[in-house]
């Protein structure tokens, strides 16, 4: 594949995953009331309306600034890794949902202050669309990579 499809097809996918992360996203704002209302739905898994000013598990909670200035070096390294492996089979997959997890988050941080989580399992945080392709993206990726290896 070219250099130009695999870079297409790595857009393509981070534009999906940001839409999807931003329509969710809107959809809770405007009909769960934050922060109290809780919507069950099966086996233990809620819908919430919750905000998170840190990154993953909350962690550098009212970072600000900082936490923008660290999702945008991640986004740097991430274009960085994907631009010297444009050759790798399949790399556009993770790339493209890691772009568009992070991208997703980083507009939430930078148009709110905060990245709206929704989906509560027992256990766990709360956590989004954007949530579910960066750590999607990351598996695929470690498999891609062993894959390449071979």
């Amino acid at each position: 594949m070219t250099a130009g499809r695999t870079v297409a097809r790595a857009a393509l996918v981070a534009a999906g995953v940001v839409a999807l992360d931003q329509l969710t996203k809107a959809i809770v704002r405007s009909e769960i009331e934050y922060p109290f209302e809780k919507h069950d739905l099966v086996l233990g898994l809620k819908l919430v309306h919750t905000h998170n000013t840190g990154v993953a598990f909350s962690m550098f909670s009212g970072g600000g600034a900082v936490v923008v200035l660290i999702a945008l070096v991640a986004l740097a390294a991430l274009l960085g890794f994907f631009f010297t492996h444009l050759k790798t089979r399949l790399v556009w997959l993770p790339t493209g949902m890691l772009l568009g997890g992070a991208v997703g988050n980083l507009i939430d941080r930078i148009r709110l202050g905060w990245v709206t989580d929704f989906i509560k399992i027992p256990h766990w945080p709360a956590f989004n669309v954007a949530d579910i392709a960066v750590t999607l993206g990351v598996i695929v990726l470690i498999f891609v990579l062993e894959k390449a290896s071979k």
